[in-house]
């Protein structure tokens, strides 16, 4: 993937003590029985109050289908690892929307391909124009 090697690569997201103390105090309050776990609605009442929208049933699916199925729920070792990878995917996009801002100089909302070889020509410009082109269509792995 053309991103990838530009240098929007997943980045590794670790909570900080005081992160991860807000994480327990959030599953804690959302384990309203104390029974260890997220039921279904109480991961659904936790993700709002961490990322502010309420998942969706495909989702909240996903996630519960990715559990042990001796378990009754989300534990809290799931929950701290299913927000991690939530941090990690939202690192992703942010960079992945800053590459596509730099490329989108008139702030259209999409690239031309003269977008692309200007682009280009400032950070490879002995890149071969037929890789640009490539990269541009979609047909390239560079």
């Amino acid at each position: 993937m053309f991103f990838s090697q530009a240098g929007a690569q997943p980045r590794t997201w670790e909570a900080s003590p005081s992160e991860r103390k807000k994480l327990v105090e959030v599953f804690k309050a959302c384990d309203e029985d104390n029974k260890g776990y997220l039921s279904r609605e109480d991961f659904k009442v936790a993700v709002v109050m961490l990322f502010g929208y309420k998942p969706s049933k495909i989702e909240a699916n996903s996630v519960m289908s990715s559990l042990n199925p001796d378990t009754s729920g989300i534990s809290l070792e799931e929950f701290l690892n299913f927000v991690r990878k939530k941090k990690e995917l939202q690192l992703y996009r942010n960079e992945i929307r800053h590459i596509f801002t730099a490329f989108d100089r008139h702030y259209r909302g999409y690239l031309t391909l003269e977008d692309f070889q200007k682009a280009f020509k400032q950070v490879a410009p002995k890149l071969p124009e037929r890789i640009i082109l490539e990269v541009f269509r979609g047909k390239s792995k560079v």
